[in-house]
């Protein structure tokens, strides 16, 4: 169910509420009595549990291959004269 948040327009009161979709938004004050507005929030997305994200993709084999320099070394020495030229 969502929690909904509330502010009087009066004394600045701020609530919250679970409530379902089709229910009504309160429009009273909980300590004052006068109206009051749903105000935007963030929502509340959780994912709980271990591993969803491995278990719930097909794995690859994502073998890394490296880039040889012209010189036939590994991309990663910082490269050479012949990979300079």
């Amino acid at each position: 169910m969502p929690t909904y948040e509330y502010e009087c327009t009066t004394c600045g009161y701020q609530f919250e509420r679970e409530q379902k979709i089709t229910d009504e938004p309160i429009k009273d004050c909980p300590s004052c009595g006068n109206s009051v507005k749903r105000m935007i929030s963030c929502g509340n997305f959780v994912l709980k549990g271990s591993g969803w994200y491995i278990t719930d993709y097909a794995r690859k084999n994502n073998k890394t291959s490296e880039k040889t320099n012209s010189c036939g070394d590994s991309a990663a020495c910082g490269g050479c004269e012949a990979a300079k030229s």
